[in-house]
């Protein structure tokens, strides 16, 4: 079947399917393994170090796989400068690059005249209107059922998608408790024209760099196993609900300030978690979609078993 829309036409993909940014886990085996699938891998840029570490890892997906990719930037995060990292994007001449996390307007300065398509994630109607305005190529929409960070308003995916298609001319691309066919026929007849998986590509053989114990977690999770923390800094993000967390909404609870958080809510809290799996001396980013998800296939089997369901839906629908 044809799989056609704005979204695999601008991003010259098979399948309108998007991998998230995943901080500290989207590198090249996982950009690779969903670009050779069909869809859209992409690498975290401000996980990595250095502007040379960037450049390595975008030559290493290169080497893995001539289909397109992009990177993405989280933006938002500690304020660090991401400039000379964009310029290693650009340098590399990377097809496509996408931000999150903070306001995209500096960056789209900087891709002046740069021949590169432009996502831009976004949690609110009026998020994706600016986002448009400043010449973003597409948007991709997060629901409050998403995991890592959201937006403030908690709307949840299946309003906030046909909001934002109702607002905006370009195409729209949705996530937030997509993790199969299902999920996708579902953003389709919202009017998306695409979707953007983060946690259901974490539970897959080629992001290397999760933990096992992390996998297990998503596995044998359900929808109910999350909690939202960062509320009371207005970042709020979703995270598998353990002892650490538990001990985060404490502090929120009581008022407690950046200082007190910030060794909970750190970079090594997250990594002490992903990679080594000290799975109570940290957090992990995950969405409610971890309530979807049974196994640990390779991204290729995933893809196929989600256009398999996607079809047999369509077929359905036909009837």
């Amino acid at each position: 079947m044809d799989w056609k829309t704005r979204v695999t036409e601008l991003l010259q993909i098979k399948y309108p399917i998007i991998q998230g940014g995943l901080a500290y886990l989207a590198y090249a085996e996982l950009a690779a393994a969903v670009s050779n699938a069909g869809g859209l891998g992409q690498i975290t840029a401000m996980s990595l170090p250095t502007p040379e570490a960037l450049r390595e890892e975008i030559r290493k997906v290169r080497e893995k796989t001539d289909r397109p990719f992009g990177v993405n930037f989280a933006i938002g995060q500690h304020g660090r400068p991401f400039s000379h990292m964009l310029e290693v994007a650009i340098e590399e001449q990377v097809p496509v690059v996408s931000v999150t996390g903070g306001n995209p307007a500096p960056f789209f300065e900087q891709l002046k005249g740069v021949d590169v398509k432009k996502l831009v994630l976004v949690a609110a109607v009026r998020q994706a209107v600016k986002a448009e305005e400043l010449g973003a190529d597409a948007v991709m929409v997060v629901g409050q059922e998403g995991g890592g960070h959201l937006g403030k308003y908690d709307i949840g995916t299946f309003v906030l998608i046909p909001k934002v298609v109702d607002s905006v001319s370009i195409p729209v691309i949705a996530s937030g408790g997509i993790g199969d066919g299902r999920g996708l026929m579902a953003a389709l007849s919202l009017g998306a024209e695409g979707i953007e998986m983060g946690t259901r590509f974490i539970a897959t053989q080629e992001c290397v760099h999760a933990h096992p114990l992390y996998k297990e977690l998503l596995v044998k999770g359900s929808e109910n196993d999350t909690v939202v923390i960062k509320r009371s800094l207005g970042a709020p993000g979703r995270a598998i609900a353990n002892e650490w967390t538990e001990k985060i909404l404490q502090i929120e609870q009581q008022g407690g300030t950046y200082e007190q958080l910030k060794e909970y809510i750190s970079g090594e809290a997250n990594r002490r978690f992903i990679y080594d799996g000290k799975t109570n001396e940290g957090f992990a980013w995950a969405g409610q979609v971890m309530g979807l998800i049974d196994d640990v296939p390779t991204v290729a089997e995933l893809f196929a078993r989600m256009m398999k369901e996607a079809e047999q839906i369509r077929k359905r629908w036909a009837n």
